[in-house]
């Protein structure tokens, strides 16, 4: 689009001010801090007849810093350098952006308010992981952690609920009728409150040992390995280590221990969950921003068809 004609800052020489009049620039320059005038500056006499001056170099136009050289004659009677096509003067208006550019794409050291999009972080140079497969990949190894709780922990968990189900059957059958009284209803024994304890307990230790060592060799658990994703130290790509993979986890999986108080473990792990909306550039979620890990999208490694050991001769002949 074009730029309205105005006093705009010089790109090649930005201690100065120009006038552009929509097609190139108009007269002579200004200081950068006085004050323009309203209109266009006056009309510049014709300059006097010269001798021919030498050939021009191939040398390249001295510009500013992170602007293209300008295109056409250096000068023009009552004109300065002529902008590369699609340009306009570094400081336009407002929301005025260039064009015949990539989408997104800014020039090294763009002025202040540059509108372009800056490119996305490549940790070691590796993409990074979108939100949707990492919701995915959690929600894979939440199917694996279940699955390992009905084994180990599912004994406790019928206790449990043989331990309740006399007071929740009572207390429906009470609700049905509109009878709110409490009297005479099957007591809760002490046991069920430890049998909760017990259930809670085991369920974040089956969570430890199934993430924990797995994150620490590869950054990698079974959703993660599904959605081709992992979780690498910013510092440099290498594995987590125990360490480093025990604080990402504690971060998320320890509030599992606070489930039975009021549901807050479970508010504190969806926070951390959402997180990686509101990180940017590196979508870092809680535990990864903790442990200094980004998590990254693994690069297709199909395997090459094998060379042929007996290639056969060039020519005719079979």
């Amino acid at each position: 689009m074009s730029v309205q004609p105005g006093w705009y800052v010089d790109p090649a020489d930005t201690e100065t001010r120009r006038y552009w009049d929509g097609e190139g620039w108009l007269g002579a320059p200004i200081p950068v801090d006085a004050t323009p005038p309203d209109g266009p500056p006056p009309a510049e006499p014709p300059p006097a007849p010269v001798a021919p001056a030498a050939p021009a170099t191939d040398q390249p136009v001295s510009t500013a810093p992170g602007w293209p050289p300008h295109s056409g004659p250096a000068s023009q009677p009552g004109h300065g350098p002529q902008a590369a096509p699609g340009w306009g003067p570094q400081a336009g208006p407002p929301g005025w952006t260039p064009q015949g550019v990539p989408p997104g794409w800014a020039p090294p050291g763009g002025p202040p308010g540059w509108l372009g999009r800056p490119p996305e972080p490549r940790p070691h140079g590796l993409r990074l992981a979108g939100y949707g497969r990492r919701l995915v990949a959690r929600l894979i190894d939440f199917g694996v952690v279940f699955a390992l709780n009905v084994l180990v922990n599912g004994w406790f968990v019928w206790r449990w609920l043989d331990e309740l189900l006399p007071y929740w059957r009572e207390a429906f059958r009470r609700g049905l009728e509109g009878n709110t009284s409490t009297e005479g209803m099957p007591p809760i024994s002490e046991q069920t409150g430890l049998l909760q304890v017990v259930i809670v307990v085991i369920a974040t230790a089956l969570w430890l040992a199934y993430e924990v060592p797995a994150m620490a060799a590869n950054g990698q658990t079974i959703g993660k390995r599904v959605m081709r994703i992992k979780a690498v130290p910013i510092a440099a790509d290498q594995p987590l280590g125990f360490g480093r993979a025990l604080t990402r986890w504690t971060t998320l999986g320890l509030p599992t221990l606070l489930w039975y108080c009021a549901g807050l473990g479970l508010l504190l792990q969806l926070v951390d969950s959402l997180s990686p909306l509101f990180d940017h550039p590196l979508r870092r979620a809680l535990h990864d921003k903790r442990a200094q890990t980004v998590v990254v999208e693994v690069p297709d490694t199909a395997a090459s068809p094998a060379p042929d050991d007996h290639p056969q001769p060039s020519g005719d002949t079979p």
